[in-house]
């Protein structure tokens, strides 16, 4: 048997592709990192996973941390190099696994970022109506808000995947896993307006298997969207960073915050489990210590 690192790279990608069912954007991620990863050992003269120390894998992660890259690339990273020893001592191409001993880096648990449910309204009452456009934005951003969808979720909708009568959406999760997100009475209320008259008309005639489609009757992407939310979170006077993945956060945030249960947010979030989930309960204790220190006569 060859167990080369590129055999063992080679065998990784067809069992991750194949057995996993991981989404493309997923798959394409693992490629990339690994590729990189493996290119710095065999420029280093290793070609055998036999070869590979804890001491190889934290000078190859030290590299990231003096670029600076931000701790959620590094995790990402991390996670490719975990799974991909654990696949290779699991298909007998090596004995050891050198990821066991590997810390977690400083930082590993900053908070994701959200707004103020102050913000979100300022936002959403930002998108005019007074064009397909701004209709079709408004629904958008007040669906995400309003279910916690990934924008690659919302992106991939299709009319079948949207009950108006009631009021949930079926998302298409990571891995390809379905789940069930109610929406609410204002974002029911805007879907079905776009749905039923600013979709039509942003067609114009023609077909897409989309829900929401740009002027030329495309289905709308990621880098359309990221676009849209900036430009609504400048004219909102938000002077921060602001993408799709912090309305995510601010929906689970803003449930927690009045009294959801940690279990309900995961379901509606498409998290495996609470582990990933428990992150928005970090985030309440850390707005409690400020309002503590900011109100309490003795902070």
């Amino acid at each position: 048997m060859d167990n080369s690192l590129d055999s063992a790279l080679s065998r990784f990608f067809n069992y991750i592709t194949v057995e996993r069912g991981l989404s493309s954007n997923t798959l394409e991620s693992y490629r990339r990192d690994l590729t990189c990863y493996t290119a710095y050992l065999q420029e280093r003269d290793i070609h055998s996973p036999d070869q590979i120390t804890i001491q190889i894998l934290r000078e190859y992660l030290s590299q990231f941390m003096k670029q600076q890259r931000s701790i959620s690339s590094i995790k990402r990273y991390i996670a490719a190099i975990r799974h991909f020893h654990k696949f290779m001592l699991q298909d007998r191409i090596t004995n050891v696994n050198p990821t066991e001993y590997l810390e977690t880096p400083r930082g590993w648990h900053r908070l994701p970022k959200t707004l103020s449910f102050a913000e979100v309204e300022t936002l959403l009452r930002q998108p005019g109506e007074d064009k397909p456009t701004g209709l079709r934005d408004g629904a958008m951003i007040e669906l995400l808000y309003a279910t916690g969808l990934r924008v690659s979720e919302l992106i991939r909708l299709k009319p079948g995947n949207i009950n108006l009568e009631a009021g949930f959406v079926i998302a298409l999760g990571k891995g390809g896993k379905e789940r069930i997100v109610p929406m609410g009475e204002y974002a029911l209320e805007k879907v079905k307006r776009y749905i039923e008259r600013t979709r039509p008309a942003l067609l114009k005639g023609r077909t897409s298997p989309h829900v929401f489609v740009s002027t030329w009757g495309r289905g709308m992407t990621r880098q359309a969207f990221w676009t849209i939310i900036k430009k609504y979170a400048r004219l909102a006077g938000i002077d921060r960073e602001v993408s799709p993945h912090t309305l995510r956060h601010s929906f689970a945030t803003h449930l927690l915050e009045r009294g959801a249960d940690l279990r309900s947010v995961q379901m509606m979030l498409g998290h495996a489990d609470t582990s990933t989930t428990q992150i928005y309960t970090h985030i309440n204790r850390e707005r409690l210590r400020k309002i503590h220190a900011e109100c309490h006569p003795r902070p």
